[in-house]
């Protein structure tokens, strides 16, 4: 227990790929399905969010620093180490993982119908290197944890996915590694910095927080340039208009637990990439490129309303809602007030339950009916009554109805950028309206109306299992909705620590940080 307690960050990065590479052990018919695969994987990841609950337990709220760390050195002679650590911004993010996986893992039952223990070995592996990326507190190890996320993902939309699965794959690989191999050179030039500044290699993030990155008020100045290295990585897998027409095709080809994992997880990692990294390590060019990105996350929200209102599919229409949505994390962590960015990252949770829930109901619905053209449904709530209850809560947590999640965060970016600039918050509050239109539309002409089509007169509601994979999401819509504060709490203190480290000049910032330099820290 002791060792677990001071290695629980390790614990839950390893425990899921150890779980996944002995399931791959498991016996297999004829057909390869295994029928203990599915379960191997849903224990697993069962006890892989229960070992997470032990960080919240344990985590204090109004630590400063980060908790839980863990360091090591990995390649002493380049200053690479092997560093974990959390705070109350990555804290909801691993549990939101967590608390996802075993959700896709069992509406997944019904859905693989060949080559099961590979599906669930990429799932869990996938759930291991996203919990990796949150906890790294050194760049090469966060950089090896965002790279390894793209293997597991692009084959579960190679494989499992749609008809044109190759291409979608293969477009959201390369979107992804363009924007990466130019932020591993701008962490090669961050290291070589500190080696010139501090007399040692290191790619430890708290090192590397101290590191002083000459201009960021111009364009051609090295702050700039290296933040947009950094930022472009993040803009693609947030997705940032004009750099998202790789999520709808995504979306649309990959398999429901590709769709909710990509919506649920790895859309998060752009957003926390710029907290994370972005802003503290270049606050002059941060606010330097400030008004850009403000216009663009205003443009994203009102662009994929407006693109989702014309969709035909329905899965292509919530694809573009979370262009828009995730329009509203940039536009939050870009207000830079404490308000916009409490609003951002609590976005990304509400991102994070209520469009995995939709993906969910449009995989449950394409089962029984092989389409999801809009046009082919009508008036099913009739026959169907449990599933209408169900996407309805799930419209009204994406429209951001008061009581459910999406209100609390979209109300705190817009009043956040309301101070920053009231005429991008007076804009982006036009998407809340666009939101509710398209949406209620897809629910108005999916569920009500005649019920014209025989099909559908045969449709059977929701089964027990289905309705087990939708309970948890339901109560967090309305828990995250009524009790933001359970989640605040623990939260504030890290977004404020790091809106003063965006703010700061590196020398000073690096002093609220209270770090210690790389040799001292090495003796340790």
């Amino acid at each position: 227990m002791a060792w677990l307690e001071s290695n629980l960050l390790s614990a839950l990065v390893f425990f899921p790929l150890a779980w996944a590479l002995v399931g791959l052990a498991l016996p297999t018919d004829s057909s390869g399905k295994s029928s203990s695969g599915k379960y191997w994987a849903l224990t697993g990841s069962l006890l892989t969010f229960a070992l997470s609950l032990l960080l919240y337990g344990s985590f204090d709220a109004n630590g400063a620093d980060f908790q839980f760390k863990e360091l090591a050195e990995w390649i002493p002679s380049l200053g690479v180490s092997y560093h974990l650590g959390l705070d109350g911004i990555s804290l909801w993010l691993v549990l939101l993982t967590t608390f996802l996986m075993p959700i896709v893992i069992l509406g997944s039952f019904s859905a693989v119908e060949s080559r099961e223990k590979e599906y669930y070995f990429l799932l869990l592996a996938l759930e291991a290197a996203m919990i990796g990326a949150f906890v790294a507190l050194d760049v090469f190890l966060f950089y090896v944890f965002w790279e390894a996320m793209l293997i597991p993902m692009y084959f579960l939309v190679g494989i499992w996915g749609g008809k044109d699965r190759i291409y979608a794959a293969m477009k959201f690989f390369l979107y992804t590694l363009v924007g990466s191999l130019l932020m591993l050179v701008a962490i090669f030039y961050l290291v070589s910095l500190h080696k010139t500044q501090f007399g040692a290699f290191s790619t430890n993030l708290l090192d590397l927080y101290k590191v002083q990155v000459a201009g960021g008020d111009t364009f051609w100045s090295p702050q700039s340039l290296v933040f947009l290295a950094f930022a472009l990585a993040f803009a693609i897998k947030v997705p940032l208009f004009p750099l998202h027409t790789w999520l709808p095709d995504a979306h649309v080809q990959a398999p429901t637990a590709g769709s909710v994992i990509l919506a649920g997880v790895l859309l998060k990692m752009g957003g926390y990439g710029f907290l994370r990294f972005a802003f503290p390590l270049f606050p002059q060019a941060v606010q330097f490129y400030q008004p850009m990105f403000l216009a663009l996350g205003a443009i994203a929200i009102v662009y994929g309303a407006w693109v989702a209102m014309v969709q035909p599919d329905i899965k292509k229409l919530v694809a573009y809602s979370s262009v828009s949505h995730m329009g509203y994390v940039i536009l939050g962590l870009f207000a830079m007030n404490t308000i916009g960015a409490t609003g951002a990252v609590y976005q990304m949770l509400n991102h994070g339950i209520s469009t995995p829930g939709l993906f969910l109901l449009v995989g449950m619905i394409y089962e029984r009916r092989h389409t999801r053209e809009i046009s082919d449904y009508g008036g099913i709530a009739k026959v169907m009554p449990l599933y209408a209850i169900a996407l309805i809560i799930m419209t009204l947590s994406s429209v951001a109805l008061p009581g459910t999640n999406g209100f609390v965060g979209e109300f705190l970016i817009l009043l956040g950028t309301w101070q920053t600039s009231r005429l991008v918050g007076a804009i982006a509050g036009t998407g809340v309206i666009f939101g509710a239109i398209y949406m209620l539309w897809m629910v108005q002409r999916v569920m009500f109306g005649p019920l014209k089509n025989e099909e559908n007169r045969k449709l059977k509601d929701l089964t027990g299992r289905e309705l087990l994979v939708l309970a948890p999401l339901t109560v967090a819509v309305f828990v995250m909705g009524v009790a933001p504060n359970f989640f605040f709490s623990k939260m504030d203190t890290s977004i404020a620590r790091f809106l003063e480290k965006s703010r700061a000049t590196p020398v000073a910032a690096a002093k609220t940080l209270n770090d210690q330099p790389a040799l001292a820290r090495q003796g340790e």
